[in-house]
């Protein structure tokens, strides 16, 4: 993996460098010097964001309300504990 280092000037100058970079690594955007931002394919993004979703941030998704699931309810029987 290139990690490639790009200026804001120099990203706005030069966008599709950019885009070209992320196909061989992350690209980090400075401010001043410091780095400010990261820009990845979307390929990458879909990959590190798959590892580490869980239900909660699933549910949370946009456009999640649109999406029609109406799991059927279920019903947890007990018996009672059998100690001879």
């Amino acid at each position: 993996m290139t990690i490639t280092t790009l200026s804001s000037r120099e990203l706005n100058q030069d966008i599709s460098r950019a885009k070209k970079a992320t196909k061989i690594g992350p690209v980090f955007i400075t401010d001043r010097g410091k780095p400010a931002h990261v820009l990845l394919s979307f390929e990458e993004y879909q990959r590190l964001t798959r590892q580490h979703r869980n239900i909660a941030d699933a549910l949370a998704m946009p456009g999640i309300a649109d999406i029609d699931f109406e799991p059927p309810r279920m019903t947890i029987e007990t018996k009672p504990a059998d100690f001879a």
